[in-house]
């Protein structure tokens, strides 16, 4: 597991424990509580020097709207990840289509927003399936950029659950080239990372298809793998 993913546990995951019927691994996102008061005050300060006036009814309360606004945006929420012993020895693919992802671009802050498609073929563990969208927030609620966002979840999943492969497919749009710059808003970017036995020709072309991407799309050119 690269550092970033391993910073934001509170231990390392090791589904061999604990054993079945005690308590999953709690997963705790790491760095500095959010100062709410430091990020209202440097918020209402942002807006004069870009001469926003603040003296109005309606905008009074916004800088402290816009501090919280940011801090639900940046703070992933803690989850238990939950697994359960593969007992039937399903070998086949686990998708789950249609991840929301909401994040914030590292380079301008702006947000950028879509959908990831995460697969994974089990080993000896299935993962509850509620944790895939909470993986992807895990990696998402920070200053990001989509295709390390992709190889983190990817990433993560390989090393926490220990699976025969993994798949991420992430289209999202990104405000900083809707609102500003080139001001594409029809544009969508698609990343995508394999691991283990999904980075295997039939394997991908199946996770492919089953999401609704294109091959060419998400092809080896310009993809992390």
């Amino acid at each position: 597991m690269t550092d970033p993913a391993r910073a934001l546990l509170d231990a390392p995951p090791d589904l061999d424990a604990p054993p079945d019927g005690a308590a999953p691994l709690r997963v705790v996102p790491g760095g500095a509580a959010p100062d709410l008061d430091a990020a209202t005050a440097a918020a209402r300060e942002f807006l004069r020097a870009l001469g926003v006036a603040l003296d109005g009814p309606g905008m009074d309360a916004s800088p402290r709207r816009m501090a919280a606004a940011w801090s639900e945006m940046l703070t992933p929420r803690p989850f238990d990840l939950t697994t359960f012993p593969n007992d039937g020895g399903y070998r086949d693919l686990v998708l789950a289509r249609d991840v929301p992802v909401h994040s914030v671009c590292e380079h301008h802050l702006l947000p950028f927003t879509g959908v990831a498609h995460v697969a994974y073929l089990p080993g000896e563990r299935l993962l509850g399936l509620s944790k895939l969208a909470r993986v992807v927030e895990l990696h998402a609620r920070r200053p990001q950029v989509q295709e390390r966002l992709t190889q983190q979840v990817a990433d993560w999943l390989h090393d926490a659950l220990g699976p025969r492969g993994v798949g991420v497919v992430v289209e999202a749009h990104h405000q900083c080239m809707s609102l500003r710059g080139v001001r594409t808003p029809a544009t969508t970017t698609v990343t995508a990372a394999f691991r283990g036995a999904l980075a295997e020709p039939g394997p991908r072309a199946e996770l492919l298809a089953l999401a609704g991407t294109r091959p060419d799309r998400a092809g080896d050119e310009g993809v992390p793998q």
